[in-house]
């Protein structure tokens, strides 16, 4: 039995609040860890050990926090596979998955690694008579992380990588479900030349989140995970005066128009469906139809889906592992389910897939027949389900992306470009596909929906993420005038 600890202050700190938690192997369905719940003392201790490191990490030079950066990329990339292990494990994706998890992460490891560029201000000489101004952003303090289940290692680096850089110091509380990986970046980071303090893990449920919220120490909280929670991280964390990125639920829509390629659209709809069995927020879950091609492009995911195998993420052959619990397999199954009594057509039934009867499998689904009002379409389902709306043409389908309040991400499918380029401008949504079903920015853009999918106005990593974990700050300086300075200092007296 793996036994999960905190790491505070540089080293491995053992629970001291006798709760504990289960994480279990998915694939298994077996306990394979017990992961350590802390109190509100033990983020206190976390807290203590940030805001003692941030004087002497906030004074190093940019060229030291840099050099940390790329020897923490080269960790990262060296350890790939082992990271990507820890994931399959207590995740369940399959290696291929995860191994493109890290170099997501990775990535964002790569754009902090620039910060001497990233955090130049603007200088204006003699905005006035012998006056200058100038711009500079400095860091906030102590800032905390609370990530979610599906990415615990990429979506960790989207946030630590530049609140270090920037020089601040970081907390973080991973998901309780998978957080083995968050102590092997711990390490990471402290050979990387991380100082003690800096970087800090507390392991946890709401009790942690909830000191993390109100802690007076902690400056800025960033979040990733369901809307419900996200609202509740935003009103919390603001209300307690901390600066606050959360980011919440997705319902993302794919558009196929009547011109599009059928067989890219529908290998894009089921690698965008399936893929990490689902447990996206930038999976496809919706596949907006039109009416001409339905027929055919339903017919065509359909016969692609016999073709996923599902299995124990760490055999090479399956393409789609297991969900992160039974529970939460079984609330995904009631989606499909309820499908048929509201009226939608289960054209695959995941139900009866092939696949392990141990662990917590649900092989994919696909449901025709859907409109908004029915379960299926109105939540996040979260799982290997794909529905399908038909609608008459393009401007059908943007008015109903448009109308549903959450605000991902999105695609369309056509060999239109004039369709294409009036479809980023109409749609409201925040990370946009032209014939790319799953739009996640790269490192150096910022990642981030509209509406129900974020609260706050500052998007993840990328520029927004170096501005969300700084401040600025205006200078403006005038010297006395050499020519009638009492201390000859040998300037030149050029008058």
């Amino acid at each position: 039995m793996n036994e999960i600890h905190h790491w505070i202050d540089g080293r491995v700190v053992e629970g001291t609040s006798g709760r504990t938690g289960v994480v279990f192997n998915p694939a298994t369905g077996e306990q394979s860890g017990a992961v350590d719940l802390a109190s509100a003392a033990e983020v206190d201790a976390a807290v203590a050990a940030a805001k003692a490191a941030f004087p002497e990490w906030r004074a190093a030079t940019l060229s030291r926090r840099a050099e940390v950066m790329f020897h923490l990329r080269e960790l990262v990339d060296a350890n790939r596979k082992e990271i990507a292990t820890y994931l399959t494990n207590e995740h369940g994706k399959v290696l291929s998955d995860a191994l493109g998890e890290v170099a997501r992460g990775l990535e964002n490891i790569e754009f902090a690694c620039g910060i001497p560029h990233l955090l130049k201000g603007g200088y204006s000489e003699q905005a006035a008579g012998g006056v200058d101004v100038y711009s500079i952003r400095q860091p906030l303090g102590v800032v905390a992380g609370i990530t979610p289940f599906n990415f615990p290692a990429m979506v960790p680096m989207w946030m630590f990588a530049n609140a270090l850089a920037c020089g601040n110091t970081f907390v973080l509380k991973p998901s309780e479900k998978d957080p083995s990986v968050s102590l092997f970046l711990a390490e990471l980071l402290e050979k990387a030349g991380v100082p003690a303090g800096v970087f800090n893990v507390v392991q946890g449920d709401k009790v942690a989140v909830d000191r993390i919220l109100e802690h007076p120490d902690i400056a800025a909280v960033s979040f990733v995970g369901s809307t419900p929670i996200a609202r509740y991280i935003y009103e919390t964390g603001t209300a307690n005066g901390k600066r606050v990125q959360a980011l919440g639920g997705a319902k993302n829509h794919m558009l196929v128009l009547a011109d599009a390629d059928l067989d890219m659209a529908a290998d894009a709809a089921v690698g965008a469906a399936y893929g990490s069995a689902g447990e996206r927020c930038m999976a496809v879950s919706v596949v907006v139809a039109a009416e001409a091609i339905a027929d055919d492009l339903v017919a065509k995911v359909a016969e692609r889906i016999p073709a996923v195998t599902v299995g124990n993420g760490h055999e090479l052959d399956n393409q789609m592992g297991p969900l992160i619990t039974g529970e939460h397999r079984d609330k995904v199954a009631g989606y499909v389910e309820g499908a048929v009594a509201e009226g939608a057509t289960v054209v695959v039934d995941g139900r009866a897939g092939d696949v392990p009867s141990e662990g917590f499998f649900l092989a994919p689904s696909l449901i025709d027949g859907v409109r908004p009002g029915m379960s299926c379409y109105d939540d996040e389902i979260f799982g290997p389900v794909l529905s399908v709306v038909r609608v008459k043409g393009y401007e059908d389908g943007v008015e109903m992306i448009n109308a549903n309040p959450y605000a991902n991400g999105t695609a369309i499918f056509t060999r239109d470009g004039g369709a294409a380029r009036q479809f980023q401008f109409d749609v409201e949504v925040g990370m946009v596909g032209l014939n790319v079903p799953i739009p996640v920015p790269v490192s150096y853009y910022s990642f981030g929906g509209w509406k129900a999918s974020l609260f706050g106005d500052t998007h993840m990593y990328g520029p927004e993420g170096i501005n969300f974990y700084t401040r600025g700050k205006v200078v403006t300086s005038r010297w006395p005038d050499p020519a009638t300075s009492a201390v000859d200092l040998g300037f030149p007296q050029n008058r």
